[in-house]
């Protein structure tokens, strides 16, 4: 993972070759990385053919190592098979860019990101500040920071629009906060076996294998929210969605499928789901642990649902709850255990 010289001696490098930088943001996505379910985590990528380049937590290589690096991709003497850009891009003040600067090369970030990007095969926003402004964006915004291609839900970005990589495609949205390992590692696996392409894309630009899947699919907590036995405290077993802000029926992700490192994520620990791989998740409009409501429904529904048909099914499922659900939803341990009765039909 060294940097190779800049009289582009790797330019025979073989393998599906990435770059990764890190613009504005807490470094969270890199930090989850290293949570990938392997043992070696750089075999893990050598045996899917994937090279990595330079990171700036995990490669040796820094200073003149690394802008030797970085003019060999841009001369084209070292192939860019993947630009993989962690955190927001911050083009302030007065989209100069320089509230963050390159050490060593007196161009803004965003100079680089926009010349590696226009010379990358594929570009990958890993997390949701690459990828829509995220937590950096919040607020008054004072760095102008945005995502590669999108600000929010408004397409745009520093790239714009019509930005294509190389390959064809738009900058691919690999948003969470922080994103999930295998949501990284399972996107380049893909692009490096040439078997990803825009189909593979829902209408924000994340791959399928995880945004086709909601929140809500596979949580543990699925049954009092069948009965709609609410959780009335952080500490409580119910569901979380009436009254302490989750929006797992309404988010795109797999985190309950493909739980965190093999058997967490947000609902499993106690914690509402925050919409983290979705625009604007880091501005809701409420306090992130409250359900907003309406005439005591709440705001958010699950997709797709229309608002009568959940009044009714939410009447009915509180009448057939059964003292166990209830009892147990405003508990922090199983208060009534399921019965024991015989199987067999008769």
């Amino acid at each position: 993972m060294n940097a190779p010289s800049a009289n582009g001696s790797a330019a025979a490098r073989k393998g599906y070759s990435v770059l990764w930088l890190q613009n504005g943001g807490c470094g969270g996505c890199s930090m989850s990385l290293l949570c990938a379910d392997t043992t070696d985590f750089q075999g893990h990528l050598r045996e899917a053919g994937i090279d990595l380049l330079w990171h700036p937590s995990l490669s040796l290589a820094s200073g003149e190592e690394v802008l030797a690096l970085l003019y060999s991709l841009l001369d084209g003497s070292t192939r860019l098979d993947a630009l993989c850009v962690e955190g927001s891009l911050m083009r302030g003040p007065n989209g100069s860019g320089r509230f963050h600067m390159l050490s060593g090369t007196g161009q803004p970030m965003i100079h680089w990101v926009r010349e590696l990007a226009a010379r990358a095969r594929h570009v990958i926003a890993v997390g949701s500040c690459a990828a829509w402004g995220g937590v950096t964006a919040g607020g008054d915004n004072p760095t102008d920071a945005c995502g590669l291609q999108y600000e929010d839900d408004r397409p745009g970005g520093l790239l714009g629009t019509e930005f294509r990589s190389l390959g064809g495609l738009p900058v691919i949205n690999v948003a969470g906060c922080p994103t999930h390992p295998s949501w990284v590692i399972d996107t380049l696996m893909a692009l490096a076996a040439d078997a990803f392409s825009a189909s593979d894309l829902d209408p924000l630009n994340r791959p399928r294998f995880y945004a086709d899947q909601l929140v809500h699919h596979g949580c543990p907590r699925n049954e009092y929210y069948e009965f709609k036995a609410s959780a009335e405290k952080p500490s409580d077993l119910g569901c979380m969605m009436e009254h302490m802000g989750c929006k797992g029926t309404q988010v795109h992700a797999d985190c309950n499928i493909r739980p965190w490192n093999g058997e967490g994520s947000c609902t499993r620990g106690g914690y509402g789901c925050i919409a983290c791989t979705e625009p604007g998740f880091q501005e809701p409009g409420h306090p992130f642990h409250l359900t907003p409501k309406l005439a005591g429904i709440p705001i958010g529904l699950p997709t797709d649902m229309p608002k009568a048909w959940f009044v009714a099914l939410a009447s009915l499922s509180k009448s057939a709850t059964p003292k166990r659900v209830k009892e147990n939803a405003i508990a922090d341990h199983l208060v009534v255990k399921p019965a024991v009765r015989k199987t067999r039909l008769r």
